[in-house]
């Protein structure tokens, strides 16, 4: 596989390529702001090369020079729910660590650990029992 590619903002991968729909649908979803105007800062990354590609892949094929706190992967899973629950991981406190959150909150991890006004480790206690991250 090739080296994810150097982005602007926090590298958003698409590992799942079975609907196309279902990324229109999420591309959708991430280019609408919340009700106070907020949107996750993300580069999306719709290459084939990266189909199937597991989390640890992912990490490993990060530029050295990545400066971000988290990479997103759009995976089966988020991709066949309705809600999106993206695959979130921390890069800075436990490298590797993963959580889910649905696609329309992406935003609020993202913003805050990228300004570092919150810690990963914040969402990661506040997922429901089926370990997504759907809101405080």
């Amino acid at each position: 596989m090739n080296q994810l590619p150097h982005g602007a903002n926090v590298l958003l991968v698409r590992t799942d390529f079975s609907s196309d729909a279902a990324w229109e649908r999420l591309d959708a979803v991430l280019a609408s702001p919340n009700e106070d105007g907020f949107l996750a800062h993300v580069e999306p990354v719709d290459d084939r090369r990266f189909t199937g590609m597991t989390p640890q892949e992912a990490i490993g094929l990060l530029p050295a020079d990545y400066e971000h706190p988290l990479l997103v992967l759009a995976d089966g899973e988020a991709m066949a729910s309705e809600e999106m629950p993206l695959l979130v991981m921390d890069l800075w406190e436990v490298r590797g660590r993963s959580i889910r959150v649905i696609a329309t909150e992406l935003w609020g991890i993202e913003n805050n650990l990228s300004i570092s006004n919150m810690y990963f480790e914040e969402f990661a206690e506040s997922v429901d029992e089926d370990g997504v991250f759907r809101t405080f």
